[in-house]
């Protein structure tokens, strides 16, 4: 693709980069088959080619209208073009820049910013989270229907183990997922302590920075990526093996953290090493004798987000420890399709982000499954929301079928 990218924008790391980009375009149109919102919209310019010819317009100076906006709004960086695309563009990395540049030539209503601000000054903050959550749940019983399935139910988070063993990990805690399933974080634990393995938390850890990079505030994100590298650091020194991000999520952020401080001279080695550390639950226990553990006779329909599959490049992985355990996989049409969820996509757009989610279920329930899995809070809670089959965290339900 050509670009023509004012002199000034060429001369810094974003402008290079987008150039760089750009410049991969071959404009094959791949994507459009694999982009949920092209398929659902049917619109060119919600499409990756049709957004990529959208941000070079508005890198090279044309002028941002509110339908840029809209469109760019529009994606869920689920990431199936970059793993559809034969010349490997990295749309994800362009699309950050243009929603970053588009900020600061197209001003959002008054509404959009109140809103963009609530969720970056609640979300990534575990205590002002809880404490709305533990709210909204006991005037749940009061609320609209609609507004209460928004709200899950209080869950038990179960037994930590206190067992020392010579083989330790550290575990990112996250920022929702302990107030709305804190048993996730306590399943992966007990698991790896059949495995003699203990698992480390960080009380003050930090937000992993995905939700201020998506909401094009980068600078947020490397302020909570360089203090979780801070408190890290010590017990990386000290031989925790790996890092382990039990939210899809979370995880391609954190592994995601070289590429984000690479021009910071005190953090750039550093968080390379953390992103070489950071690990997926599945990822690591892939190398581990699980056989040895038992086995669990459940049937299951997995859904593997997208921040796993795309974003992570792990498809199968999660899959094929879930048959070592003896789970049943039913199998799952447009397994590589996104649920919707996407971060806060799913309260920005609520409408797309449900008439995608319908699809995703019928594919999920067609073979009657006992539960629908996956890896990923968001995933779990907006898929919950549009079914009454549970829906687990994959480490949930092995945890439960080992006891």
């Amino acid at each position: 693709m050509l670009t023509q990218l004012p002199e000034e924008l060429r001369q810094t790391e974003r402008g290079q980069t987008a150039d760089r980009i750009l410049r991969t375009c071959v404009h094959c149109g791949f994507c459009l088959a694999t982009c949920p919102t092209y398929r659902e919209l049917g619109n060119e310019l919600d499409s990756p080619r049709g957004r990529i010819y959208l941000i070079k317009a508005l890198l090279e100076g044309e002028a941002v209208t509110e339908q840029t906006q809209l469109h760019l709004d529009r994606c869920l960086t689920c990431r199936a073009c970059e793993t559809t695309c034969p010349s490997g563009v990295q749309y994800s990395r362009l699309l950050e820049i243009g929603r970053e540049q588009m900020e600061t030539q197209q001003p959002r209503p008054a509404i959009q910013r109140w809103q963009r601000k609530m969720l970056k000054w609640i979300l990534p903050y575990r205590r002002r989270f809880n404490l709305l959550l533990r709210s909204g749940q006991w005037l749940r019983p009061l609320l609209p229907t609609r507004l209460k399935q928004k709200i899950p139910l209080s869950r038990g988070a179960g037994h930590w183990p206190t067992t020392q063993h010579t083989r330790r990990v550290l575990l990112f805690t996250g920022c929702v997922q302990p107030g709305l399933a804190p048993n996730i974080n306590s399943a992966l634990a007990r698991l790896l302590d059949r495995l003699q393995i203990s698992v480390t938390q960080i009380t003050n850890e930090q937000c992993c920075g995905a939700l201020d990079l998506h909401l094009s505030d980068a600078g947020q994100a490397r302020v909570f990526a360089r203090r979780n590298i801070d408190l890290w650091w010590p017990h990386i020194e000290a031989g925790a093996e790996a890092i382990l991000v039990s939210a899809s999520g979370c995880g391609v952020m954190v592994k995601d953290y070289g590429e984000l401080l690479a021009s910071d001279p005190d953090y750039a080695k550093r968080a390379d090493r953390v992103a070489m550390l950071a690990q997926d639950p599945a990822e690591y226990l892939a190398n581990e004798s699980v056989e040895s553990l038992g086995s669990v006779s459940t049937q299951i329909a997995f859904q593997s987000p997208c921040t796993l599959q795309h974003g992570q490049q792990l498809a199968g992985v999660t899959e094929n420890l879930l048959k070592r355990f003896g789970l049943d996989l039913l199998p799952v049409a447009d397994a590589h399709q996104c649920c919707g969820s996407a971060g806060t996509y799913s309260i920005l757009q609520p409408a797309l982000a449900d008439k995608i989610r319908e699809k995703k279920l019928i594919c999920l329930q067609a073979g009657s499954p006992e539960y629908i899995a996956t890896a990923n809070i968001g995933c779990l809670l907006h898929l919950q929301q549009g079914t009454d089959l549970p829906v687990r965290h994959w480490l949930e339900i092995v945890d439960a079928g080992l006891d």
